[in-house]
């Protein structure tokens, strides 16, 4: 099991508060667990220090995605296979909108 905790800031280093996070495990090690079936995906908000921590995982790959608004979404897979580890992840500024008119 891990406990992964994923730090959001923007481009000049700002914490960003609110952001939605989504964690989905993908695949990796048993998902048995004394004969039930543990959770294997969470969504959270962060913190106003852009942290989201996120409660004991499997060990495997995970798929991170992060929302939060005047930024663009971010999603990517993680391997995961260390008892703590810390994802820090940068967002972008939104891309200019672009007319076929």
């Amino acid at each position: 099991m891990t406990r992964l905790t994923i730090s959001v800031k923007s481009k000049t280093g700002k914490p960003v508060d609110h952001a939605a996070v989504v964690v989905k495990f993908i695949k990796g090690h048993s998902l048995m667990k004394l004969g039930r079936k543990i959770r294997t995906e969470w969504e959270l908000q962060t913190n106003q220090e852009g942290i989201a921590k996120i409660p004991p995982i499997p060990q495997g790959t995970i798929l991170v995605q992060i929302i939060a608004k005047n930024y663009q979404t971010f999603g990517q897979s993680f391997d995961v296979d260390e008892e703590n580890k810390t994802l820090e992840i940068t967002l972008n500024a939104p891309q200019p909108q672009y007319t076929a008119h």
